[in-house]
């Protein structure tokens, strides 16, 4: 019996590859819904990758615009999404080169407008025993936030994948283009790392 392909037995995974076939044949209806089922994991695997100084809207943006370039080249020898991820990750190294080439051009900021900044801040929430307890809520995610982007940048971007993606080590592997082995090693050291980062919040 030949072995499944990583997408069979999902019918998620499997329509992704159905709508993937009609993109490379130019349908725009299906490449829009691709779009609205994955933008949210997009954005949201960019800004844990580069933090909160970054317009990842644009680059979550600008993934989808290489998904749409690069859909002729595409086959389903892995899971979409791990594509997907693939693309993502290679548009933020490239972001971080150009930036690290070109130091004075400074980050894009969310919004330049105040009063927008002010209508995307987080409502408190109510259930909080005291604003102390608030208080050290918002200080304990951004310490993760700077211990997160502390990390090597292969390692950030393991535990992103493994943590908030919920992806298998062969998926990961195949992101990183690395082995199953290595990805437990840098899985290992970053938390660790982490661990030593977050001491003070976490005892």
């Amino acid at each position: 019996m030949p072995p499944l392909s990583p997408s069979e037995g999902d019918p998620l995974a499997e329509r992704d590859i159905a709508l993937m076939r009609l993109v490379q044949q130019g349908d725009m209806e299906a490449f829009r819904e691709l779009v609205e089922t994955h933008q949210h994991r997009v954005a949201g695997t960019i800004a844990r990758m580069v933090g909160s100084g970054f317009d990842y809207a644009e680059l979550a943006h600008e993934v989808f615009v290489r998904v749409w370039k690069s859909a002729a080249r595409y086959e389903p020898s892995a899971r979409f999404t791990t594509w997907l991820l693939t693309i993502t990750r290679n548009l933020v190294l490239n972001e971080f080169r150009y930036r690290s080439r070109h130091a004075t051009v400074p980050l894009s900021p969310l919004t330049s407008d105040p009063h927008e900044a002010a209508s995307e801040l987080p409502l408190p929430d109510l259930s909080c025993p005291s604003p102390d307890g608030a208080l050290q809520e918002a200080e304990l995610l951004e310490a993760i936030e700077k211990a997160l982007l502390a990390l090597p940048e292969n390692q950030r971007t393991a535990v992103i994948l493994r943590r908030h993606e919920g992806l298998s080590y062969e998926d990961i592997a195949s992101v990183l283009r690395t082995s199953v082995a290595s990805v437990k090693s840098l899985l290992f050291r970053a938390r660790t790392q982490l661990r030593e980062a977050l001491r003070e919040h976490l005892d």
